[in-house]
C-alpha cells in the first residue's frame, strides 16, 4: 500500500516537473521576440509625448537616432540627437513661446526655427 502511494507521489511530482519546463520553454521566445520588437520602441514612446517631439522627426527624418536629453528645466528642453554615436544635430525647445530650434552640427547649421503649435 506505501509503495503504490509513494509511486502515486513520485509519478505526480515528475509529470508536474514536465509540464513547467514544457512552459517556460515556450514562453521564452515571446519575451525575446517582444525584446527585438521594443528595442528602439521606449525610447520613441519616451519622448513622443513631447510637444516638439512630432516636428523634430518630420525635420530630421525617421531614422534610428538616439535622443540624450542635455537640459530639461522650467525654461528649455535640450537634446543632442547621434546616429551610430555621432552628434547629428542639437535641438532647443523654449517652453514658454513653443519655439523650437534645430541645429545640425557637422553641416549647415540652423535647420529650423520656428513657433510650433
Amino acid at each position: 500500500m506505501y509503495k503504490s502511494i509513494i509511486a502515486l507521489v513520485a509519478s505526480a511530482t515528475m509529470l508536474t516537473a514536465c509540464n513547467s519546463d514544457l512552459a517556460n520553454d515556450q514562453e521564452k521566445p515571446k519575451e525575446n521576440e517582444q525584446q527585438k520588437e521594443t528595442k528602439a520602441g521606449p525610447e520613441k514612446n519616451k519622448w513622443s509625448s513631447l510637444p516638439e517631439y512630432d516636428e523634430i522627426i518630420e525635420q530630421i527624418g525617421d531614422k534610428d537616432y538616439t535622443l540624450n536629453k542635455e537640459t530639461d528645466n522650467d525654461d528649455k528642453r535640450v537634446f543632442l540627437i547621434e546616429l551610430n554615436g555621432e552628434k547629428q544635430y542639437k535641438t532647443i525647445f523654449i517652453k514658454r513661446t513653443n519655439r523650437l530650434k534645430i541645429i545640425e552640427i557637422n553641416g549647415n547649421g540652423e535647420v529650423y526655427d520656428k513657433i510650433i503649435q
